[in-house]
């Protein structure tokens, strides 16, 4: 799952890094990162946490793309900090230079920096086992009986 949407992050990325967003690239790399959340959700809810789900739909989904938004925003520092710190673009450096940086600030670094934080985000928070209480950030998690009758 998590190849699928590395491969597809990075190929609208450069996509559109190298066609109609030229001038900015953290925003091709925003664009490419919500296109494969959107996958990630369906492929989390369907495959890796299919036997999960102690949350209405509906409250996971706003929990997952809650989460997803902190790992965007965590996903752009590593790129916005090569291009605008430390100036790995033309005309300052080459084209080759210029994208062997933005792949490995914004597909590499970013994408780890990110995951790490949703892999624990998601499994901590919204797709918890059925009859686990998800404890409040910070809080040890508790079993909680859950009585049917």
């Amino acid at each position: 799952m998590g190849a699928i949407t590395f491969v597809t992050t990075v190929a609208i990325f450069f996509c559109l890094k190298w066609t109609v967003l030229p001038a900015n690239p953290v925003t091709a790399n925003i664009v490419a990162v919500l296109v494969s959340t959107i996958l990630s959700y369906v492929l989390n809810r369907e495959w890796s946490f299919a036997e999960r789900g102690g949350r209405p739909k509906h409250h996971e989904a706003a929990l997952f793309f809650g989460v997803a938004g902190v790992g965007l925003a965590l996903n752009q520092v590593p790129l916005w900090v090569s291009r605008y710190v430390l100036d790995f673009r033309t005309p300052d450096t080459s084209f080759l230079v210029e994208n062997v940086a933005d792949f490995i600030s914004g597909a590499i670094l970013g994408t780890l920096m990110a995951t790490a934080f949703r892999w624990w985000a998601m499994r901590r928070f919204v797709f918890v086992p059925s009859g686990i209480q998800p404890a409040p950030l910070g809080l040890r998690e508790t079993t909680v009986e859950l009585n049917h009758d």
